[in-house]
């Protein structure tokens, strides 16, 4: 059975806010919804949730769910991976649309950079991610898919995501199963995981998801399951 990659992964968002204005962005509406803050276009930092990270109970967490990794100051960076530095327990994940605007190295082993790709001209951004963020993990999300994204250079990426726009947007991208088995099939080829989010369940059929994590992530998962089962 399919599962909900947020079982896997669960989000803390330090930081809410985006400047880049897509117009699929579930985030905004849900910020806008239950009025997280006054202005999402204005990206805000939450430092009370650092606390969060000290849990010993170890978690994947998606620290921009609501936010762009580029949208980040320099001085939010700089506590929060400190904050990182102190919990090894806790793999991070971070994903960013504009790896351009971005300069930063981190040697930390549970800190994953990535980028999300949605049509063939923005396969750049995988190449960019790699020049402008040092960083010991890389991985790609493919959501949504606009068109046939093709061949990509999946070097050093160690995780794909792939998935299709959510929501009742008029004229909203539904990804194709062809675009999706090409993907898969090129990551499979190097020896890469790949995760087919449950939103594409409608889209390949449950025989035909895939849904595979970092050998990192589930030990985490691993660890999860001693601690509910004690």
């Amino acid at each position: 059975m399919a599962v909900c990659i947020k079982d896997c992964i669960q989000n803390l968002n330090l930081v809410i806010g985006c400047t880049i204005g897509c117009s699929y962005c579930y985030a905004r509406n849900n910020v806008r919804r239950f009025r997280m803050t006054a202005d999402f276009a204005r990206p805000e930092y939450f430092p009370n949730k650092l606390r969060l990270m000290d849990r010993l109970r170890p978690q994947n967490f998606l620290l921009t769910g609501m936010s762009d990794f580029a949208g980040w100051e320099d001085v939010w960076r700089e506590e929060i991976f400190a904050r990182m530095a102190g919990n090894p327990q806790h793999q991070y994940l971070f994903l960013t649309k504009r790896p351009e605007d971005v300069r930063f190295a981190c040697e930390l082993d549970n800190a994953w950079f990535g980028v999300t790709v949605t049509s063939s001209r923005e396969k750049g951004r995988i190449q960019t991610l790699r020049e402008h963020i040092r960083g010991r993990h890389y991985h790609v999300t493919f959501e949504p898919m606009f068109d046939d994204i093709g061949t990509v250079d999946l070097t050093d990426i160690e995780w794909i995501v792939i998935g299709t726009e959510t929501g009742r947007r008029k004229g909203k991208a539904v990804s194709r199963p062809e675009w999706v088995w090409g993907l898969t099939d090129q990551a499979h080829a190097l020896g890469i995981p790949v995760f087919m989010k449950e939103d594409l369940l409608p889209i390949m059929g449950e025989e035909n998801m895939v849904q595979e994590l970092p050998v990192a992530f589930c030990r985490v998962l691993e660890v999860q399951r001693t601690w509910r089962n004690s």
